[in-house]
């Protein structure tokens, strides 16, 4: 669901990372990124509310006054928007162990090629 959303608000370079071998706070973290701020504060407004709508509780949000790095925790999914100078600054995938030049790679390479 979470993918989805932001998929249907034109979010780039979406990272989904399994965090349950590697870490308690989370399942989940997924990681994008927005052209503007604009878009930031609405991907996160629609996420909250179709996290809601599918009955998901204390859902946290950070970050919503500026947009330039927008936090939602949903507990089981740790979601980060971003601006993309802001994500490339943090850089969270490099963090967490993810080659986001390699996730790149696999999402331009046509399904059945290689």
């Amino acid at each position: 669901m979470v993918q989805s959303s932001l998929e249907d608000d034109k979010a780039d370079d979406i990272v989904a990372i399994e965090l349950a071998d590697k870490s308690s706070i989370a399942d989940f973290m997924v990681i994008a990124s927005g052209r503007s701020q604009r878009q930031l504060s609405a991907m996160a407004q629609h996420l909250r509310e179709k996290l809601k709508a599918a009955g998901v509780h204390g859902i946290a949000a950070e970050g919503l006054e500026r947009c330039d790095w927008v936090l939602i925790d949903s507990g089981d999914v740790i979601v980060h928007l971003f601006r993309p100078e802001v994500r490339e600054f943090y850089n969270l995938e490099k963090m967490w162990g993810v080659n986001l030049q390699a996730v790149e790679e696999d999402a331009e390479t046509p399904a059945g090629s290689a």
